[in-house]
């Protein structure tokens, strides 16, 4: 009788294993198709395996409390023929014979000794997906495989991986071959194009190798009323933006584990408090470094900011002008967008966001009736590595709250 196997599904990008909590099944038992026999946990979620099919448990070799890889084989089925048709699962005699006749193919391909291009396959088994709501197989290479071949012509390119996201793939799993990738530049040959700065090209490349890291943006409004007033009796004006910058460093000030950043298995904390301020340029930003923001008042940042953005736009700044932040503050909201989800170098843990203000009525307690106010969206951008989402909240909510005392700054 055909046999099929129980196996530790895929529960998640991230996870390569699971331990079982518990056991609901027997040899002997009867169990139903898509039957959630073994309970198992992770670091995230406790969650179900479930069966593939209608079949009686031959074998179960799991224990209770045990952890056990994903693709493991946890239990065998027996399972009758009419129900392998009606399902579609592999059984394991299927895969064997699959096995014996890939090996004979590549045999006669003279590959046993090369892995080198894109008829390569990886022979791992296939993991059905049998947790419901989660069909990720695990073990197989798929279109984010480049086989060396692959990588070697996209040396010669000066292409990065990112840059044939748009390619879509024919090779095995999906993954895109050196023919997709020459059919796809045949194909934009003639397309408008222009060459790119070496100013994009820099905010490319630390774009992709900032969004290397798992990245989150949390945002709450802000009210802006009490900064634009201290902002007018001020001569000269410093712009909001220094506002947002100051009460930045303060708060980081109180928790310097908010931009610390991950190395290893340590948490390295700033040892001073230098922000960069994101300046638009031509075709790019840059962002100067503004150091020791704690220890500055309003007055003192108004006038090295006012330099730092005039050599900024003039091309005017030096390597260490740019380098040491442990933070950035970008307003975004002077080109009038009233959300967004700034992105941090990727030298640094955290960016601040500051939105367009927009006038509202707002409920006061005091007057017990609504009030025209300014408004604004504050987001920050996080390694969630280092940062979870109730730290970000804190930090957009002590920042807030020092910008209602602007007198402070």
């Amino acid at each position: 009788m055909p046999t099929v196997p129980i196996l530790m599904p895929q529960l998640g990008e991230s996870i390569a294993e699971a331990t079982v909590v518990r056991i609901d099944i027997a040899i002997g038992d009867v169990v139903k198709a898509d039957q959630e026999v073994i309970e198992v946990e992770t670091q995230k979620a406790t969650m179900g395996v479930t069966t593939l099919c209608q079949g009686v448990v031959r074998e179960l070799n799991v224990q209770e409390g045990e952890t056990y890889a994903v693709g493991t084989t946890l239990g065998l089925l027996e399972v009758e023929a009419d129900e392998v048709e009606k399902t579609g699962v592999e059984t394991l005699e299927a895969a064997a014979e699959k096995r014996v006749n890939t090996a004979a193919e590549e045999e006669e391909k003279n590959l046993h000794f090369a892995v080198d291009d894109d008829t390569y396959e990886e022979r791992q088994p296939v993991v059905e997906p049998s947790v419901k709501g989660l069909p990720v197989p695990a073990g197989v290479m798929g279109a984010h495989y480049i086989s060396p071949r692959m990588r070697a012509r996209m040396a010669e390119l000066g292409l990065r991986e990112a840059d044939i996201s748009a390619v879509v793939g024919t090779g095995a799993g999906g993954r895109v071959t050196v023919q997709d990738l020459e059919a796809f530049l045949d194909y934009i040959e003639e397309w408008p194009s222009s060459q790119a700065s070496p100013m994009r090209l820099a905010v490319a490349d630390a774009m992709r190798r900032s969004w290397s890291r798992p990245l989150a943006t949390v945002s709450r409004p802000v009210r802006l009323d009490r900064a634009l007033d201290h902002r007018r009796a001020q001569d000269p004006k410093p712009g909001l933006t220094l506002y947002l910058l100051r009460a930045f460093a303060l708060a980081l000030a109180e928790d310097p584990a908010s931009a610390g950043f991950l190395i290893g298995e340590r948490i390295v904390h700033p040892r001073a408090f230098d922000i960069g301020v994101a300046v638009q340029v031509e075709d790019g930003v840059v962002v100067p470094v503004l150091r020791n923001v704690d220890s500055m008042n309003l007055g003192q940042l108004t006038g090295a900011y006012a330099e730092m953005v005039d050599r900024a736009r003039r091309r005017r700044l030096t390597e260490d002008d740019t380098r040491g932040g442990i933070a950035t503050v970008t307003n975004f909201g002077t080109f009038g967008l009233t959300n967004g989800t700034p992105i941090p170098l990727p030298n640094e843990t955290l960016i601040l966001g500051l939105a367009a203000g927009e006038k509202k009525p707002i409920w006061s307690k005091e007057v017990e009736a609504f009030v025209p106010a300014t408004e604004a969206e504050l987001a920050v951008t996080f390694d969630h590595r280092v940062v979870d989402g109730g730290g970000a909240g804190l930090l957009l909510a002590r920042i807030a709250e020092l910008l209602q005392s602007p007198e402070k700054l």
